[in-house]
């Protein structure tokens, strides 16, 4: 047990390395990152496309896609007219701030605005891992279920907003959203938290305006540092 917790440890301390170096360019470049997390089929990349499809040509978007095989969501992406690069893990859980290094290095996704990160579906492996990343997004579904905060409270508790998917379902399914927002709110206090759906776009333009709100309040901010 003692070498699988060292060996645990020494690739989270390079990861971090990874992480710094990344967050630095981010910073530099004034790109907001969002690294989106959650359960498979929770609605990542169909949110992804009504984003994107709300922000429209104010800003430039790009994605980086996790997934253990196929090119199937970046091909969705890349269908909007916005850069995509698939990043196939072969097994693996989870993304890690080499393969982001590894994946801005080999393409063209960079100079952008907003760099959205869907990382590999699973709720426990990504929550670990930082990514560079300005903020850490949990996507919850109404069809997954109201006890998932409480079975899954790493990640709901590190994650500064949750956005709950597929509202337009709630009529047909046994799922307490004020229940939710309670153990939201118990598991991290400061979280934001949007209920959406990409098939009315009800939240979606609430959901965008904080998206764009954090990417100017990051240019501000690189704005006065630099003239201090």
């Amino acid at each position: 047990m003692k070498k699988v917790v060292t060996v645990k440890k020494k690739a989270l301390a390079a990861n971090e390395e990874h992480a710094a170096t990344l967050r630095t360019g981010f910073v530099s470049s004034g790109t907001l990152v969002l690294n989106l997390i959650s359960s498979p089929g929770s609605g990542k990349t169909t949110l992804l496309e009504a984003t994107i499809g709300e922000l429209g040509k104010q800003v430039r978007t790009a994605v980086i896609e996790g997934d253990v095989e196929t090119e199937r969501d970046a091909d969705r992406i890349r269908a909007l007219g916005v850069p995509a690069h698939q990043i196939l893990t072969g097994g693996a859980c989870h993304l890690d701030a080499r393969m982001i290094s590894d994946a801005l290095a080999d393409t063209q996704l960079m100079p952008t605005d907003i760099l959205f990160i869907e990382n590999v579906g699973n709720l426990i492996c990504p929550t670990g891992y930082d990514l560079g990343e300005d903020l850490k997004i949990a996507v919850l579904s109404t069809t997954e279920g109201d006890d998932k905060p409480f079975k899954y409270p790493a990640i709901f508790s590190r994650a500064e907003v949750t956005v709950v998917t597929k509202i337009d379902l709630l009529p047909h399914l046994d799922f307490d959203l004020e229940a939710v927002r309670e153990h939201l709110a118990t598991l991290n206090p400061s979280g934001r938290v949007f209920v959406t759906s990409s098939q009315t776009m009800e939240g979606i333009k609430d959901w965008c305006s904080f998206i764009t709100d954090q990417l100017n309040h990051k240019r501000q901010n690189l704005s006065s540092t630099s003239t201090d």
